[in-house]
């Protein structure tokens, strides 16, 4: 059996790259690709950190990654879009951590992704800067569009409608701002004072400082305290709480990449979770909880890629800004210790396989 270099579990809180590892079987509506470039997510130290809990299947030997870019090497059969080929440039985003599936895994030389969630990547994009794109993107599918319901960014209102991003620095909050921009909404945003020519760069209308003791009644001052929607691309400490404060006086819709670590106090403001794994159309179970397959997730996420795809292409659409991280997979667990302690803002951290 073929083998390669891969990033597996090898219990709670450790990482380890081994050589010896096989390359996931190819289910049907997948496809194998070669990696040439991966980025680092929140979510991944945060898999590779859990402990099961009692009953809970074993994450230790589970892959871990789930964005990359690449190239592809073969396409199962049952390909749901009919679309791909061998050779095609790609970039997706994969489960990781999955215990259902302990080969998956985008920190490989290797890798299988299904067919859906992949946006072909045109000459334009490198390797390293396409390999930001797939959970970023799928979270803004489920969260500004699935969720908060804004019209689609091809097909954009004119109505006088605005949305606050929340860590808006962030590499989901840079391609939500540009998304809702271009969904033609007014984009209010907010990160740390260093990142804000960053966050204008992609087309915030105003910024925030989320430390300022008066930036909830400056966004209430902006929006006539009528704001009814905010995508919280940080989800844990204060950021609910600044949230739940800065909606309008009428409510509106909330949505959060985590979930909310204070308990909304108004009835008015309808609450809900992005959870991207749902994305790929599969039951899995995942930090102490049970998930339903959800194939409506996986089409409506499959048919915005389609659209990502077009605006990526037509120059619409930018990656965040990256860090070309050296060493490879190797470098990848001193990727994981920054992204824990805190260490990495404004940037993606890319390693090239």
């Amino acid at each position: 059996m073929a083998t390669q270099r891969a990033v597996i579990i090898d219990g709670p809180g450790v990482a380890k790259v081994v050589s010896d590892r096989g390359i996931a079987p190819l289910r049907p509506d997948y496809m194998l690709v070669k990696v040439k470039a991966v980025a680092l997510n929140p979510t991944d130290w945060r898999a590779a950190d859990w402990k099961p809990l009692d009953g809970e299947p074993d994450t230790k030997g589970c892959g871990l990654g789930v964005d990359y870019a690449g190239v592809v090497e073969r396409v199962a059969d049952g390909d749901s879009t009919k679309k791909w080929k061998k050779g095609d440039r790609v970039a997706g985003s994969v489960h990781g951590g999955n215990p259902g599936f302990h080969a998956d895994g985008t920190f490989a030389e290797w890798t299988v992704s299904r067919t859906g969630v992949v946006l072909r990547l045109p000459d334009s994009v490198s390797f390293e800067e396409g390999s930001t794109l797939g959970a970023g993107l799928t979270s803004c599918g489920q969260g500004l569009y699935q969720q908060l319901g804004l019209p689609l960014p091809n097909n954009p209102t004119s109505a006088p409608l605005a949305v606050l991003i929340y860590g808006a620095s962030t590499a989901t909050g840079t391609l939500a701002v540009q998304l809702a921009k271009l969904s033609g909404l007014r984009v209010l945003a907010t990160c740390s004072p260093s990142n804000f020519e960053l966050v204008r760069s992609r087309g915030a209308d105003m910024v925030f400082d989320y430390n300022s003791p008066s930036a909830v009644q400056d966004i209430k001052t902006a929006t006539d305290d009528q704001l009814g929607l905010i995508f919280d691309c940080v989800g844990e400490k204060n950021s609910p709480s600044f949230c739940f404060e800065a909606m309008g006086k009428s409510g509106g819709k909330y949505s959060s990449l985590l979930p909310p670590t204070t308990e909304c106090p108004r009835k008015d403001i309808a609450v809900s979770m992005v959870f991207a794994y749902t994305a790929y159309g599969e039951a899995f179970a995942k930090f102490g909880h049970e998930f339903p397959a959800k194939m409506e997730d996986y089409v409506y996420v499959s048919r915005f890629f389609d659209i990502c795809e077009v605006l990526l292409a037509e120059g619409k659409l930018k990656p965040h800004p990256i860090a070309r991280e050296p060493n490879g997979l190797d470098g990848i667990l001193d990727g994981l210790h920054k992204l824990r302690a805190g260490q990495v803002s404004g940037k993606k951290l890319v390693y090239s396989v």
